[in-house]
């Protein structure tokens, strides 16, 4: 491989796992928070199909 893809390769691979971990990191400090039980969300068109 040319020196210019591999730089490349680097840079992509940096984007993808820099990605993830930023996502993991956003996740621990912001967790989803579960629904109490019983409560049921609608889909946004009502639940009405067409």
């Amino acid at each position: 491989m040319s020196g210019g893809a591999v730089i490349m390769m680097i840079i992509a691979i940096t984007i993808v796992w820099g990605g993830l971990a930023a996502a993991i990191v956003m996740l621990r400090r912001h967790p989803d928070e579960p629904e109490p039980p019983g409560v049921e969300t609608a889909p946004p068109d009502g639940g009405m199909r067409r």
